[in-house]
C-alpha cells in the first residue's frame, strides 16, 4: 500500500572511465581479467532462485584464445524449461503486487553494485566472453548496463505519472499493470547491456521472466544474474535457462500463459519467433507483447561539402569497434568523387596504426570475431571478392583462426553499387565504399533507401545544411537512429533511443520510456463519488 509519492534519485549517465596507463580503474580490470582468464567456472541454470546443474555440460572460450577453456556450463532440458515457466507464475502472485518503490530499489541497487564492485569484473567478463577492448566492454557492460537501470527506474515513474483528467465528480486513474503471464527474454552475445536490460526491463515492471542468453554470452551472463541475485530480485522473478534454443523457445511458446517476448539477435531467428506465436494464437490467454531489435546494414553518406578526416574518423570507428559486430556498424558507405582521395588516404593512414590481438593488451584496437561460424561466413565474402573485377580490397583482408578468430580490419571499393557487401549484412570488420559522382548526390540518396532491407542506423557528414536537411527527409525511413556528422553507432541511453524499423524490427526504443510500456497492460479505474439513482436524463422530460 502506498504511503507516499517517492521521487527516484535523478538518472545520470555513467561516466565512461579512461582505462588510461596508470589509472586505478586500468589495474583493477586488468587483475580481474587475469584472474578469471586463468580460472575456471561453472554455470548452472538458475530456476527459482537455485542454481541448478543438470550434468549435460558445454565449455566456454575466449574468441581470441579458443582452445583456452575458462568454464563450462549446464544445459537445460523441457523439463527445466517448464519448471521455470510454472516458478515465474507462481513468482507472479507476490511480485507483480510489490510496490513499485520496492522494485525500483532492488534495480537501482544492481546498477549502483555495477557500477562499483562489480565493475572490473563485469568488464572483464565481457573481454573474455565477447572479446571486447577494455573500452568497448567499459561502455557497454558497465556504462550502458548502469545508464538502462538507472533511467529504466526513471521512465516508470514518469509512466506512472501520466494520468487522465478528472473531475469533482469523478475521479479518474490508470493503473500501469504488468502483462497477465509470464514473459520470454531472447538476448544477443555483442551487449551485456542488452543480455541485462532485456530481462530487468520487464521484472521492473512487475512482470516475471524466463531468459535465455546466447550461448556465447553465458560467462558474462552468470555476472549479471550475481548482480541481481545480490540486489535482490526474488526467486523466481528472473529464471535463466542455456542450451537448444528450438527446444526452449517451442516449450515456451507453447505456453497459454506466455504473454510477450523480448528479442534481439537476427532478422530470420525474430520472424521465425514471430510466426511460432503466430500460430500459436488461439492457445494464449492474452494477445502476446512482440518486441524486437534485429539487424542492419547501416550507412555513411559523405556530402561533397564534408570534412574527409572526419569522414575516415567516422568509418573507423564505426566500422571497426568491436570488429563491427554491432547491429549499429557501418558497413556500406557512400562517398563523393571529389572527396574520395583525401579520405582513402586518411583511413589508409589509420589502418597502418590499428592494432589487433587479445583484448588483455590494451593497445589493441580490434580482437577477435565471436566464434568459427561468424569467422567462416565473414572470410568467405572477403574470399569472394577477391575474383570479382567490380570489387578491390584497398585495406586488410585477411584473417587467421589458428588461435583466434581474427579478421583484419577490411575495406572494400566497389563500382557495383548493390554487389552483395553492400547489401548483405555480414556483423564483421568489413565495411564497402561506393564512390558517386558529386552531382548524384540525391540520386545517391535514393539508391542507399532501396538497397538494404534494413533500417536501423545511418549517418550523414555534411557542413553544408541544406544538404543534410535533403538527406535527412530523403532517409526518413531508412535509419530509426540517423546521426549527423557523426558515425552511426553509440547510442547513449536517455539521450538516443535506440530501434529501427523494416527488417530491423519493431523500433520500440531501448532506453525509453516506449519500450517499457510494451510491458504494462493499463487499467482505467473510474471511481464516481454521488451515484445516480434515478434512470431518466432531462431530456426525458
Amino acid at each position: 500500500m502506498g504511503k507516499g509519492f517517492f521521487k527516484v534519485p535523478p538518472a545520470i549517465n555513467e561516466p565512461v572511465l579512461s582505462y588510461a596507463p596508470g589509472s586505478v580503474e586500468r589495474e583493477n580490470v586488468l587483475k580481474a581479467y587475469k584472474y578469471m582468464y586463468n580460472s575456471t567456472i561453472e554455470v548452472p541454470i538458475y530456476i527459482n532462485g537455485k542454481n541448478i546443474k543438470t550434468g549435460k555440460t558445454q565449455t566456454m572460450s575466449p574468441p581470441h584464445d579458443h582452445q583456452h577453456v575458462v568454464g563450462i556450463y549446464h544445459t537445460a532440458n523441457k523439463s527445466h524449461v517448464e519448471q521455470a515457466i510454472s516458478t515465474a507464475l507462481e513468482a507472479r502472485k507476490t511480485w507483480s503486487q510489490l510496490p513499485w518503490e520496492q522494485r525500483a530499489g532492488i534495480f537501482l541497487k544492481a546498477a549502483e553494485l555495477i557500477a562499483g564492485p562489480y565493475r572490473a569484473k563485469i568488464n572483464a567478463a565481457t573481454m573474455i566472453a565477447q572479446s571486447k577492448t577494455v573500452h568497448q566492454a567499459e561502455i557497454d557492460a558497465a556504462c550502458e548496463f548502469i545508464d538502462f537501470l538507472r533511467f529504466n527506474v526513471q521512465f516508470m515513474t514518469e509512466i506512472y505519472n501520466d494520468q487522465p483528467q478528472s473531475t469533482n465528480a469523478t475521479w479518474n486513474r490508470i493503473e500501469y499493470r504488468p502483462l497477465e503471464g509470464f514473459t520470454y527474454a531472447v538476448t544477443p552475445f555483442n551487449f551485456t547491456a542488452i543480455a541485462g536490460n532485456l530481462p530487468a526491463c520487464m521484472a521492473l515492471m512487475g512482470n516475471v521472466v524466463v531468459w535465455k542468453p546466447s550461448d556465447s554470452q553465458i560467462y558474462s551472463a552468470k555476472v549479471i544474474m550475481d548482480v541481481f541475485e545480490e540486489a535482490g530480485v526474488p526467486a523466481g522473478v528472473i529464471n535463466v535457462v542455456f542450451g537448444d534454443p528450438v527446444m526452449i523457445t517451442k516449450t515456451v511458446l507453447s505456453s497459454p500463459d506466455f504473454s510477450g517476448l523480448h528479442f534481439t539477435g537476427s532478422t530470420f531467428i525474430f520472424k521465425e519467433l514471430w510466426k511460432q506465436i503466430g500460430v500459436n494464437i488461439h492457445n494464449y490467454k492474452t494477445y502476446p507483447r512482440i518486441v524486437g531489435e534485429t539487424g542492419g546494414k547501416d550507412f555513411i553518406l559523405a556530402h561533397q561539402s564534408a570534412h574527409p578526416k572526419q569522414v575516415a574518423t567516422g568509418i573507423i570507428r564505426g566500422a571497426f569497434e568491436f570488429q563491427g559486430q554491432k547491429c549499429s556498424a557501418a558497413s556500406r558507405a557512400y562517398l563523393p568523387k571529389s572527396l574520395w582521395a583525401d579520405i582513402k588516404a586518411h583511413l589508409l593512414e589509420d589502418l597502418k596504426s590499428i592494432k589487433m590481438g587479445g583484448p588483455e593488451d590494451l593497445s589493441n584496437f580490434v580482437t577477435a570475431v565471436i566464434h568459427e561460424g561468424a569467422f567462416d561466413k565473414i572470410t568467405g565474402y572477403i574470399e569472394n571478392t577477391k575474383s570479382n573485377p567490380a570489387v578491390e580490397i584497398i585495406a586488410g583482408g585477411g584473417y587467421d583462426k589458428s588461435k583466434g578468430y581474427f579478421i583484419e580490419p577490411t575495406v572494400i571499393v566497389t563500382t557495383d553499387a548493390k554487389y552483395e557487401t553492400m547489401c548483405t549484412e555480414l556483423f564483421g570488420p568489413v565495411i564497402t565504399i561506393f564512390i558517386y559522382e558529386d552531382a548524384a548526390f540525391e540520386e545517391t540518396l535514393e539508391l542507399i533507401d532501396q538497397t538494404s532491407e534494413y533500417a536501423l542506423t545511418g549517418a550523414v557528414f555534411s557542413t553544408d545544411r541544406y544538404a543534410a536537411n535533403v538527406a535527412t527527409r530523403a532517409l526518413e525511413n531508412s535509419a530509426g537512429n540517423f546521426y549527423i556528422n557523426d558515425k552511426p553507432t553509440g547510442a547513449v541511453v536517455g539521450q538516443q533511443p535506440f530501434g529501427g524499423a523494416r527488417a530491423s524490427g519493431t523500433n520500440d526504443k531501448a532506453g525509453s520510456a516506449q519500450n517499457l510500456l510494451r510491458w504494462v497492460s493499463p487499467r482505467m479505474i473510474k471511481e464516481t463519488f454521488v451515484t445516480p439513482e434515478d434512470y431518466r436524463y432531462p431530456f426525458l422530460d
